[in-house]
């Protein structure tokens, strides 16, 4: 893979020229990308979208939006320091400092959109909506026969399979229906950036140890886009190189502001994070980060200051000490493996086999064990799955007839008007010419499309009037 191709300017509407009698814009293709998400009802729906604790009411607990924030943020460092890396090091004689400034932009605009497409209720939003397919599609029925008989196998497995990541694609290519039908036409460079996993649902295997294997990364439905970018940039089944800085943001993002969130709400003290830090300083021995000793020289500090909570103060200032610590291991796993990467033959993250990995390991760690597997977050997504449950039980019976000319009842037919025109016109569009079994595959994912649409706030308040609950 070489740059030129991978900072691919193109989109699938072209590149707009202004005639010479026009003031010249002088932004780049990839500063007008980020203008067009910033400016989009799918970005700012991500402020009602759960991180970790849904429909939390204190303001500092991060949402959907301030972690996409965090990730822009981090991405745009890390392109900085790698892109700098490359230039001083002379690593590729033919990357320039325009090329520099062309990765920050589009990892910054990566890390605004990589969880566009996700469900309400974060992650356990998409595990309840893929194990709703695995228990009712080989029961549903359409005419007559049962629907997971009749769909090809990739049509069965995208819903199998079904991906927050593919729906990030699918969103901002072709559910941005406002222009037409490519949605928010962003440049190739970018939309191959957030697919993480360039592989279909037919090709998922976490057995091979290579990460791009792990999950799904595009759609049946959007293979004909995935196949373009692809070719545009060179990739051709490899993964993008900007995709390996956007998931290190990603992972700095989330594994940091999971512990300073899980502290803030008491799932974690202060005394619990320095006993698992000094257990793996003990195991990494001298010359580590010393990540214990670090927490502990904070705590000093604010005692000396005389803050009202060391405690909060050590671990706030921690966590920012430590967000360095990994952007420069991150840095150090691309520009070390730069000949792999850039091969397409890199399997792994890029805190595999830094000073990182281990603090990166115990911190995913530690938030599972406290947090996502205490008892409060278990009642949460009890309380998710059912509203998913239920909107998806009524949705996907509606759908199932929906542009067939079959009769529908009065509350299917009420059930498809709630779904907004911009949904079902994309669906009518990409419907045109499409066999019979292709458009009953495009009408659910109409549905996962609205859901995935849904805020929390909404999902929640949907259902609650559906059930009558005032």
């Amino acid at each position: 893979m070489e740059w030129k191709r991978l900072l691919s300017a193109e989109r699938s509407r072209g590149i707009y020229t202004k005639s010479a009698n026009h003031t010249t814009d002088l932004r780049s293709e990839f500063e007008k990308d980020y203008h067009r998400i910033i400016g989009s009802a799918s970005f700012r729906r991500l402020q009602d979208k759960t991180q970790v604790f849904p429909l939390d009411k204190s303001d500092f607990i991060r949402t959907r939006l301030t972690h996409s924030l965090e990730v822009s943020s981090f991405g745009k460092s890390l392109g900085q320091n790698i892109g700098e890396n490359i230039l001083m090091y002379k690593k590729d004689a033919g990357f320039t400092r325009q090329m520099k400034e062309d990765i920050c932009n589009i990892v910054q605009c990566a890390g605004l959109i990589h969880d566009i497409g996700n469900p309400p209720f974060g992650h356990f939003g998409e595990t309840a909506i893929r194990e709703w397919f695995e228990r009712n599609l080989p029961m549903l029925k359409f005419k007559g026969e049962v629907i997971a008989d009749i769909l090809t196998p990739q049509m069965r497995e995208d819903f199998y399979h079904f991906e927050g990541n593919a729906q990030a694609l699918r969103l901002v290519s072709k559910l941005h229906f406002l222009v037409d039908e490519n949605g928010m036409n962003l440049t190739y460079a970018l939309l191959n950036t957030i697919v993480k996993y360039p592989v279909s649902s037919l090709e998922t295997n976490k057995a091979t140890g290579n990460i791009k294997d792990k999950k799904m990364g595009y759609y049946f439905a959007d293979r004909e886009i995935f196949e373009k970018i692809q070719r545009a940039t060179g990739t051709e089944g490899c993964r993008h190189p900007l995709a390996y800085i956007l998931e290190a943001a990603d992972d700095i993002a989330y594994k940091t502001a999971d512990i300073e969130d899980a502290f803030v709400k008491g799932y974690v003290s202060y005394k619990k994070l320095l006993e698992e830090l000094e257990k793996l300083d003990s195991e990494n021995g001298d010359g580590q980060f010393q990540a214990a000793e670090k927490l502990s020289g904070k705590y000093r500090s604010g005692v000396k200051r005389g803050v009202s909570n060391p405690e909060e103060y050590a671990v706030k200032n921690w966590i920012v000490r430590v967000q360095g610590f990994l952007i420069s291991c991150a840095t150090y796993g691309f520009t070390s493996n730069y000949k792999e990467i850039m091969d397409g033959t890199y399997k792994y993250d890029l805190f595999h086999g830094t000073l990182a990995e281990k603090l990166m390991d115990l911190l995913g760690d530690l938030a599972y064990r406290e947090v996502f597997v205490s008892e409060d977050i278990y009642k949460m997504e009890v309380a998710e799955s059912a509203m998913i449950t239920f909107l998806m039980d009524r949705f996907v019976k509606a759908a199932i007839k929906y542009d067939t000319g079959q009769k529908m009842d009065s509350i299917d037919v009420r059930m498809m008007a709630f779904i907004s025109d911009n949904y079902k016109n994309a669906y009518h569009y990409h419907a045109k010419g499409k066999d019979e079994v292709e458009k009953l595959y495009l009408r659910l994912l109409l549905v996962t499309d609205y859901i995935c649409g849904m805020t929390d706030s909404y999902a929640k308040r949907l259902y609650q009037e559906m059930n009558g609950i005032i």
